[in-house]
């Protein structure tokens, strides 16, 4: 996981905005559209993000198309602790 979360986040472009992505949902389940809203981003840009934060088991998702809520999943939780050494050493 840490190496999937070192890709994800500084290994290629769209990085900060996974990182903020993810640290809204740390906070609580979002689906796509508010996660545009609440970070003023593209729909498709979020939706794009959120398909490979999928893809990598980083959020799943629960519900029907248009109102999908993402959730982190439990492998993240288990790796929270790497995810924030990385986004500290993004940030110095």
């Amino acid at each position: 996981m840490e190496r999937i979360l070192y890709y994800l986040l500084t290994g290629m472009r769209g990085g900060t905005n996974r990182i903020r992505i993810i640290r809204a949902l740390l906070n609580r389940p979002r689906n796509a559209n508010q996660l545009a809203e609440e970070l003023d981003l593209n729909y498709k840009t979020v939706r794009h993000h959120l398909d490979m934060l999928e893809e990598h088991d980083i959020v799943t998702a629960y519900g029907e198309s248009y109102g999908e809520m993402y959730f982190l999943t439990d492998e993240f939780e288990d790796h929270r602790d790497t995810f924030e050494r990385i986004v500290e050493g993004t940030t110095t």
